[in-house]
């Protein structure tokens, strides 16, 4: 484990990194089966390594592993999962949305047998960097996502009785994340602020997810981002005060893109754990100046003590292309240390 000393205010990143355009080309040539095995080990090493060497040179001060490995996201992990068939996309021309996308169905019982392939990626992260880390896993409710359910199926449509299913998983993930030296985990759960109403059983979920994993457990809770379009209505006030019960060290939230809304609510809530803050927007172009960025970070310790807040990107940098991902992290952090001195804490 590093002993790198973190700065009052640390920068991180919510996980998946910008793909350079040479990526892009090696997916085409894999997805062909025109790699051999020798070949397609070396490009997402090759490109896993080019995401950490971004942050580094950027200066964030939690590393991940640009989850180069994955596709949008989940995606990747439903060639990992038993008792699924694959139908067709609803919609196959115009621009890609959320309707574009691969849709399952649920022919049986789902299951991970070989697990989600997390370890492997942090395993690689860990001999590529002496900055602390930071494994990120997809959450049930999230991993469900693209699974269609139908009264009749194996789940007769029960989506709750799906994402628990994909619980017991998630949890064998993150202990074997431990063993393999993990001391800090982000739990992605986009899908929890996504499909509204059921707030408390996502939550119990996430806690049977945690349970008897000994590291510091971040919940990332956000509202979509499918080339920069959000899904999920973009507040985070009727999810609380069921939050609050999470079993988590940390919240991650996206606030930026949305004009900093709701950050004063912590004033009110309390903060009774750490709070990481977007504070620099994935979804736009728009290169933030340090200063801005600054005064956003300003504005979220007057609700969050210091000593709790570390700021982050909004989101993943999937998106977007590899120089606006590190543009913005460069930005962030520039940010980052310039509100230090603003706020005496430098």
């Amino acid at each position: 484990m590093t002993t790198r000393r973190l700065p009052m205010i640390p920068t991180h990143v919510m996980g998946s990194h910008g793909f350079p355009g040479w990526f892009w080309t090696a997916l085409d040539k894999i997805k062909a089966d025109e790699y051999g095995q020798t070949d397609v080990k070396e490009t997402f090493d090759d490109a896993t390594q080019l995401a950490i060497r971004d942050q580094e040179r950027a200066g964030i001060d939690i590393i991940c592993d640009g989850e180069m490995r994955r596709f949008f996201f989940v995606q990747t992990f439903y060639g990992k999962m038993e008792g699924l068939e694959t139908i067709e996309p609803l919609r196959k021309t115009g621009l890609y949305a959320y309707d574009s996308v691969p849709r399952y169905r649920a022919v049986g019982k789902v299951k991970l047998p070989r697990g989600l392939g997390v370890v492997d990626e942090f395993t690689y992260l860990k001999t590529q960097t002496d900055r602390p880390v930071k494994a990120t896993v997809p959450g049930p409710v999230t991993l469900s996502i693209h699974v269609q359910l139908r009264p009749g199926d194996a789940y007769n449509g029960d989506r709750l009785a799906l994402t628990w299913d994909m619980v017991p998983a998630v949890n064998a993930e993150m202990k074997a994340l431990v063993a393999a030296g993990a001391d800090y985990i982000q739990v992605d759960e986009p899908s929890a602020a996504i499909v509204p109403g059921q707030i408390d059983q996502y939550v119990a979920m996430f806690n049977a997810c945690v349970e008897g994993v000994t590291a510091k457990i971040a919940y990332h809770v956000c509202f979509g981002n499918l080339l920069s379009r959000p899904r999920g209505k973009r507040s985070y006030r009727w999810m609380f005060p069921a939050l609050t019960k999470a079993k988590c060290d940390q919240f991650v939230f996206e606030y930026a893109n949305r004009e900093m809304a709701e950050i004063e609510d912590w004033q009110d809530l309390g903060v009774d754990r750490e709070i990481g803050c977007g504070v620099v927007d994935v979804k736009s172009f728009y290169m933030e100046p340090p200063e801005e960025v600054a005064e956003r970070i300003v504005r979220c310790a007057r609700y969050i003590p210091v000593e709790k807040l570390s700021v982050t990107p909004d989101c993943g940098f999937f998106p977007v292309p590899r120089w606006v991902a590190y543009e913005k992290l460069k930005r962030l952090v520039a940010g980052a240390a310039l509100a230090r001195k603003q706020l005496g804490v430098a």
